[in-house]
Order: structure tokens, then sequence, then C-alpha cells
């Protein structure tokens, strides 16, 4: 424990420092045993309060300079606060047992709730001093000693405590009490020196001084002169006529009538108003039922129910893979970041690539955080550790074959799915490279090439037969279905949408701009027109603005679909946005509009999306559209031939990703007979979280373990035990299952039904419905 004093500034490089820093800086120099504290003081609020160490290592605060309001509340025993000065309003508010001695004058509101503690004032205070005070009779009561006068309204509704005014050089000294004093007075007592004004005789009363109460009075008078400097004033204020006691009225001085004991009331009222049984005289007429005021097990009109597991959160609803994202923050919270990461080669085999970097983040938009104006909480730092895992520990071949036409994102995702439920997967395409456009035609500002080819090399190890620059045809379609279990078609969307208007071939097809660009072939001029405002558009803009071009226009038929990281790095490559724009012909000057309007263009690229290259493919699988016709599990009208991935819609990457495991899981299900497990499909409602526990302040996480203690965990137990710590019947018990495993039990005969529990989860796990004992 620290003896020497410790000084803390409310005054720092010329600024004033907040009261919610100083209180930090004094809790922390508190926790670090500092018992002898000088604060100099610029307004700051509640010094001094809440300072809740034991009553053996007593601390002492000497606050210098300015007190602002609500010095010492919640103060707790063993704190001594001296103020060498005035104080402002509410001091010793909600005082717990801090002495708090003051050698200036008090302003409005003094010792305003207190329950316990000594507060000292050496001069005068203002209005609505010693209100709604109050006594335990476990403990000391409260005290207020005033060496001048009090302001109006002096101990409103005062129901416990002793209050002490000197009346010497009060501020009124013909009425040191002020106006209307001991309005509502239930309890406690007032010794007053001096004349004053009418008190509530309705609610308080004249007492003489008895013989105890004088020695009681003199001798703490003494005591607390002391501590204000003011000994010399002792025996001018200890002149007994010129005392008054002053205590409030009991209940029957008041109205005249004798409280009925329980036992009268019930034989004298109750029984007589209701007859036998009671309010349940209807169900029974036992005398003295064991009907409690607030009940319990059956008769509760509400029971908490532990919903765990039973809804999905909503990042993991929102993520079309399927990623367990709240899962994951709790395997982070349990120590467990590399089960974390590897966790996400379950749903995807880019989790650093997509994740981390390529995914425009749907489970952060729909982060309860974010929904709730708290910052969400970014999965992208978890999603990029998923560069250091290694390749996942595959079961033996089952026999049953499948080839896969395409190694595009959706192509690559089914094919590590199969493997990894224990069944060979071969992959076909056309191009040179695996990886469809996150290898040829996402822009290398968008992701690091090492991760891409780190992963790749990865996925290398799961799926190991892999025939590139192969272009099937019919026949070849044919063999393929002829000698696998089943072919799945991730061919994606690579034939480029053209307008058919004059000039179109001046135009470049977005596509194959980007994949130029990867390959360094591309060349722009200084204006370039986008037709086509979507994310893949932002993609050419922010490739044109790299190489140069200083005029970049996207321009759409609607409002932009852009969003996300892609919208904005076109705009810090300095793109502008233009709509609604109806294209009337390209000419050598650029695109000339509907309206007669020439937008110069050097160069302009066409991005209105692509369509999938299904010459190849037989007639009886049916197409609407240029897409391929698939039923909820992609099953194709071809017995055994499945589509995923663009060639079915168009979407994100994630969205090609979840349709391979969820074409893999169908698989496996054929295969094996075996139906997977089951995932809640219903989403938690978000008004089920409590947030209130988490910083709203917080807009940046510094690391993954940090994003994890701020995830709420929608809908899974965090086992954080708040609802075992605010049941006031102490009726919820943590009981241990199997492993680490556990299950939150609720003991029907304390449970009230009162919902505390519900109330403060921040997972919404707890739901609290309404009972039905009768069925």
């Amino acid at each position: 424990m620290a003896t020497e004093k410790i000084c803390i500034s409310g005054l720092e490089d010329g600024a004033r420092v907040e009261s919610r820093i100083i209180e930090e800086r004094i809790q922390k120099a508190v926790a670090d045993g500092a018992r002898k504290l000088e604060i100099d003081a610029m307004g700051q609020h509640g010094i001094g309060g809440r300072l809740w160490i034991s009553k053996e290592e007593p601390i002492e605060i000497d606050v210098v300079g300015t007190s602002g309001q609500r010095l010492g509340s919640k103060g707790f025993p063993g704190t001594t606060i001296n103020v060498y000065g005035s104080v402002s309003d509410d001091v010793g508010w909600l005082n717990a047992g801090a002495e708090i001695i003051v050698h200036g004058n008090g302003s409005n509101g003094a010792c305003n709730a207190m329950a316990q503690g000594k507060v000292i004032i050496g001069g005068d205070i203002g209005a609505r001093a010693m209100t709604m005070t109050k006594t335990n009779p476990r403990f000391a009561p409260p005290e207020l000693w005033v060496l001048g006068s009090v302001g109006d309204y002096f101990a409103e509704f005062m129901a416990g405590g002793t209050a002490v005014i000197c009346g010497y050089n009060g501020q009124n000294p013909e009425n040191v009490l002020g106006f209307r004093p001991c309005v509502g007075m239930v309890g406690g007592r007032i010794f007053v020196r001096g004349p004053h004004g009418e008190f509530s005789t309705a609610d308080a009363i004249l007492e003489p001084i008895t013989d105890a109460d004088w020695e009681w009075l003199t001798s703490n008078l003494k005591e607390n002169l002391a501590k204000i400097n003011k000994s010399e004033v002792f025996e001018e204020l200890t002149v007994r006529k010129q005392w008054q006691l002053i205590r409030a009225k009991t209940p029957f001085e008041k109205t005249g009538k004798v409280r009925l004991s329980m036992s009268d009331f019930r034989s004298r009222v109750w029984d007589e108003e209701l007859g036998r049984g009671g309010l349940i005289g209807d169900l029974t007429d036992l005398d003295r039922s064991p009907i409690p005021l607030i009940v319990s097990g059956e008769l509760r009109r509400f029971v908490p129910v532990w919903e765990n597991r039973k809804y999905q959160a909503p990042c993991q609803s929102s993520c079309p893979t399927g990623m367990p994202v709240q899962k994951r923050w709790q395997l982070v919270r349990d120590g467990l970041v590399d089960e974390a990461v590897d966790l996400a080669l379950a749903y995807t085999p880019f989790p650093a690539t997509v994740c981390g970097y390529l995914c425009p983040n749907l489970c952060m938009d729909s982060c309860t955080r974010g929904v709730k104006d708290l910052a969400s909480v970014d999965i992208t730092k978890l999603g990029r550790e998923g560069l250091k895992s290694k390749a996942p520990e595959l079961p033996p071949l089952s026999g049953k074959k499948v080839a896969v036409i395409g190694g595009g994102a959706a192509g690559i995702s089914v094919a590590w799915q199969i493997r990894r439920k224990g069944h060979e997967a071969v992959v076909y395409d056309m191009a040179e490279k695996l990886g469809g456009k996150i290898s040829s035609a996402i822009p290398a500002s968008r992701i690091p090439k090492e991760v891409v080819d780190a992963e790749l090399a990865r996925v290398a190890q799961v799926v190991p037969h892999v025939h590139l620059q192969k272009e099937l045809n019919k026949d070849d379609f044919a063999e393929l279905r002829q000698n696998n279990d089943a072919v799945v078609l991730a061919i994606g969307a690579q034939k480029p949408r053209v307008i058919p208007i004059p000039g179109h071939e001046r135009i470049t097809p977005a596509l194959t701009f980007l994949k130029d660009a990867m390959k360094g072939k591309a060349e722009v001029g200084e204006r370039v027109v986008i037709i086509g405002a979507g994310n893949v558009g932002c993609d050419v803009a922010t490739e044109c603005g790299r190489m140069g071009a200083k005029d970049i226009l996207l321009i759409d038929i609607q409002r932009p679909a852009a969003f996300g990281k892609e919208k904005q790095e076109a705009e810090e490559a300095g793109a502008k946005f233009r709509y609604p724009c109806f294209t009337q012909e390209i000419t050598e000057e650029g695109v000339v509009l509907k309206s007669g309007e020439v937008l110069p263009a050097d160069t302009v690229i066409m991005s209105i999306g692509d369509t999938p290259d299904i010459d190849f493919l037989p007639d009886t699988i049916a197409v609407d559209r240029g897409h391929i016709v698939v039923n909820e599990d992609y099953q194709t009208t071809e017995p055994g031939v499945y589509a995923i991935g663009d060639a079915v819609r168009p979407g994100l990457l994630t969205h090609a990703i979840g349709h391979g495991r969820h074409a893999a899981e169908t698989l496996d299900e054929i295969f094996t007979g075996k139906r997977p497990h089951a995932e809640p499909k219903d989403v938690i409602d978000y008004k089920r979280m409590t947030l209130e526990y988490f910083d709203p302040r917080l807009t940046e996480f510094s690391d993954v373990k940090h994003c994890a203690q701020e995830c709420s965990s929608c809908g899974s137990c965090r086992d954080c035990g708040l609802c075992e710590t605010v049941c006031p019947q102490a009726a919820i018990t943590r009981n241990s299952l199997e492993g680490k495993d556990f299950e939150m039990v609720v003991n029907t005969e304390k449970c009230i039904g009162c919902g505390f529990c519900a109330n403060v989860c921040p997972c919404g796990i707890w739901n609290l419905v309404e009972n039905s004992p009768l069925g």
C-alpha cells in the first residue's frame, strides 16, 4: 500500500480534464494501492465517490481548486474527503458511508438520499438539503452538520438521520431553516440553534432535548468543529437554551389512528371482505393459504426459457456460406484462436482471400451491434488470420467420384467440400490457372497476390486432380457424365453482355479489360466512360485510375448498385457516378446518350454483367434467360447434374462458395444416405439482445481478441453468468455437461418469473413466455 500522497490535476496541457477521466485516474490510483490523494479540481464531478475499498484501508482525499457537483456521491465507509473551499450541488448524494468535510459553503441538494456517513459544512448550504434521506437500522444513521444556515425546502421527505444546524453567522440570521422546511418528513431529527420560521407541523413536531441528546450533541459538535478549524466557537454554540429539537411525527400523531397488527387486519378486514381462502377463494377455502405475494412454480404468470442455439445469429444467417461467425468469436474468447481460424475451412477454401479481403462482409452489415448503433465486430481481422491455416485432415476415399466443370470460387468450393466428406473430385477448367476471377480479374489493389497464391496452394493439397486449359464439347460432357457418379457445373459467367448499339465494336468488356490489366496488357486513355455502375464497374474504375486515367465516369440507367469497399476505392481513384443515362451509340468522340449529349471518352468499357458459356451442354438441361435452371438443392433438369455459382444466378464470391457447400452436402447425402445435421434456420430477433454492457464510443478493434470480447454472441450463450448474478431468487444454476458443454437450469420453486434474466442477457438466450400450468 502506498503511503505517500498521490496528486491528480484536473488541468492537462491547458485544458480541463473530463470528469470521467479524473474518476478513472482516482480509481486506478486507489486500485494500485494509493490511500492518500490530492485532487486539484477544475469543476470535475463526483470526486471521491465509489471508492469501495475495505474499511480497514481508509482513504483520505484532499480537494483543492474548484469542486464540481456530486462530490463524494455513493461514498463508502473508510473514505474521508476534505474540501478546502466550497462545493457545488448534491454534495454527499447517495452517500453510503463517507465522511465529507467542507471548509466553505455548499450549494443545493446537499445529502440528497444519503443513507450513511457524515457531511460537515463550514458555512451555509442551499435549497433542498437532507431530502429523502434514509436509515438502515443495521448501520449508524446519516448525519449533516451545518455551521451556518440552510436554504429553502430543507428536510423535504426526510426519512432518517440527524441534521444539526448551528446558525452561526448564517446567511439569514432571522430564519436559519429557510422557507417550508420538513414538508413530507417521515423520519429523522433536526437540532437547530437560532430563530426559524414555520416548519411543516403536519409532518414534524418540537420535543424537549433530553440529557442524553445534549450529551450526544455537544460531544460530537466539539469533534466536528475541530475538523473545520472552528474550535474557538464551541463555547458560544453550547448554550442549551438556544437549541431546539424537531423530529418527524409518528403515523399515530399524524392521523390519530393506531395501525392494525397483521393478525387483526386479517381477521377484521381481510376475512370479512373476502371470506376464507382470500383472493383464491374460488379455488380453495383453505385458511391462510400458502400463496405468497410474489408467486413461484406453477402460479407464475411468465416463465424463463433457456433457448441456447435455438436461433441463428444474424451474422451467420446473412453469410451466404453459412459461416458460424459468433461460434468463431466464442472460440477466440475461450483462448482457442487457432481453432477459430481453422473452423472457417469447414465452410470455405478461401478464409483469408474472401473473408479477409474480397467479401463485402454481409455478416458485419447484419451485426446486432451495428443495428443498435455500435461499431460492428470486424470479421476481416479473423479472416486474414486464415492464411495461417494448414490443409485439413482428409478421410479415406469412398469410391464415389464427381466431375467439377469450372475452377473458380464455386468449383473449388464444391470440390473442396466433396473431398472433405470422403469422395473424389476432379476439376476441369479452360483457364491457364485455377481460381477463376479471383486469379484472373480481381485487381491486385484489392488483395495481395501472395494471399491468393498461398490459399490456392492449400486447395491443391485437398483437390490434387485438376485439368486446366480444358475446353469441353458435348461429347466430352457426355463422357464425363458416363464416367462419374455426378457432374457439377461451376462454369461461371464468362461471356460479356454487350448492348447491340451502333459502335459497340468500340466497347471493351469489363472482364476482358480486368484480365488484360492483370497481365499488364490493358491500355486506357485519359478519359474513360464505364457503362454499368456495379461493383465490377468500380473495380474497372479503380484499375483505370491506377493506369493513369484522369477523367473516370460510371453511368447507369438506374441508381448504381455499387457499394462497400469497391465503391469507396473507385471514388478514391477519382471516379464519378451519373444516372439515369441511356446509351444510344458509341462514336469516336465517346458515348452518345439518347438525350443527344456526348460523354467524351478515349476508352469505353461495358460492365453490365456476363452470361455462362453453355454451348457444350445437352438440350436436356433447362436454361432460363441464359442461366441454368436448378432446384433448391442445385439439381438441374438432367439427373446427376448440378449447377452452382454465377452459372445459376449472378452473385458474390460468398454466394458461389455457399452454393458449393450446399451442393456437396446434397451429394454426400445421396452417396451415403445420411442427412446432414440441420442447423436452425430462424434468425434471432435483434430486440432480444442487450448491448448496454458494450462501450458505444468504440469505433475500431485492436485485434481478434478485442473483437471476440465485443461480440454479443447472438443466440449462443457466452457463459457470462449475468443471469445467475442478477436473479433475485438465486433460481438459476449452471450445470456442466459432457465435455465443455453446459446448460442453465431454472429452479421453478424459486423462480418468480420476474424476467431479469431475459432483460440482462447480451446474447438473447433467455425468453420469457406466458405460463400455462393447466396445459
